[in-house]
C-alpha cells in the first residue's frame, strides 16, 4: 500500500487571488482553468504538494482553513486503517471530478484521503 501527500488545501474568499499570490512567491504560473472558486498551483509544473484553494462563502468556525489531501488507489484501506488509528469518519464527497472522504484525527483536525 502507498498513500501520498498530493495537495495543501486552503479554504479562501477567492482562489484566484490566493493562488496568484503564491505563485508569484514560489515563482511558478497558476494552473489552466483557475477561477475565483477552484484554483491550484504547481500541477502544472510538476511540484508535490499541490497547493489547492476553494472558496467558501465563509469560514467554517471548528474546521481547519488549511488542511492536508492525501492521495491513494487503495481509498478505502486507507480509510479504515486512518479511524482503526483513531480517525473519525466525518463526511464522503465527489466534486470537481475528484472523490475523496474527510476525517478528522485524534485531536479534531480534518484532513481528506482522495481516491486515485
Amino acid at each position: 500500500m502507498a498513500i501520498t501527500l498530493a495537495n495543501i488545501t486552503m479554504d479562501c474568499h477567492n482562489a484566484t487571488a490566493q493562488a496568484e499570490f503564491y505563485a508569484q512567491l514560489l515563482d511558478v504560473p497558476v494552473d489552466p482553468e483557475a477561477s475565483q472558486f477552484f484554483a491550484t498551483v504547481g500541477k502544472s509544473a510538476g511540484l508535490a504538494p499541490i497547493l489547492m484553494f476553494i472558496q467558501v462563502p465563509d469560514k467554517t468556525p471548528g474546521k481547519n482553513v488549511v488542511h492536508l489531501d492525501f492521495h491513494t488507489a487503495e481509498w478505502a484501506e486507507y480509510i479504515e486503517r486512518a479511524i482503526s488509528l483513531g480517525g473519525k469518519h466525518v463526511g464522503d464527497f465527489d466534486e470537481y471530478g475528484i472523490q475523496w472522504t474527510t476525517l478528522a484525527d485524534p485531536e479534531g483536525n480534518l484532513f481528506d484521503i482522495g481516491k486515485d
